[in-house]
């Protein structure tokens, strides 16, 4: 009898499901939780991210979307006045299951969600960099210099007031551009990164 009940137990209880393992190379689609900016972000601190996608292993979902990942941000540089773009570089190092297992996870950022900024992934090491504002600041400086130009060319009605006005307006235009710090990379709350796991992932 009492066997039987052990036999009975054991055939009603749920078989554990066997271990899956997430191979080396997968990609995963992470949506960030917070925003963080090389305006304001110091080395050390958190990013909040969850799975936008389900990772798949072993033919079955390892792990459901809106799982949660941390990481650290690792480096943040500003962009600079004259020169030198800005750069952020965050490390990944824990995925957080459904199970409450919390995992080791430090995968490499291939690309991110840079919109119309121009932002992007400039080596394998994943650090993002936001790109060169050359052509925004030409453009300024050539604004600048047009509505100069029309402007003394009102006042003056000569063809040396319009070059006056152009070089008045071109000064400014290029004092304003050495004034202001080039675009700041921006991770914003909701924008995607793609990552790449760069070795296998045991979960059980």
């Amino acid at each position: 009898m009492r066997s039987s009940l052990c036999f009975a137990i054991l055939a009603a209880a749920p078989l554990a499901a066997d271990p899956v393992e997430v191979p080396r190379g997968a990609h995963v689609l992470l949506r960030m939780m917070n925003s963080v900016s090389t305006r304001t972000a110091q080395p050390g601190d958190f990013v909040y991210l969850r799975t936008a996608t389900p990772i798949v292993a072993g033919g079955r979902v390892a792990v459901p979307p809106e799982s949660y990942v941390q990481g650290v941000v690792v480096r943040s540089k500003r962009a600079g006045k004259v020169s030198g773009r800005a750069e952020l570089a965050i490390r990944l190092e824990t995925l957080t299951l459904a199970s409450g297992q919390v995992v080791k996870f430090a995968p490499k950022v291939a690309s991110v969600d840079g919109g119309e900024s121009g932002q992007r992934v400039k080596d394998p090491e994943g650090d993002i960099q936001q790109s060169s504002g050359k052509g925004q600041d030409a453009a300024q400086v050539a604004i600048l210099a047009g509505s100069g130009a029309a402007l003394g060319a009102m006042v003056d009605r000569t063809v040396r007031g319009a070059g006056i006005g152009a070089g008045a307006g071109s000064a400014v235009g290029l004092a304003r551009v050495l004034l202001t710090r080039g675009q700041e990379v921006e991770l914003r709350q909701g924008s995607t990164l793609d990552v790449i796991v760069d070795r296998p992932i045991a979960l059980e």
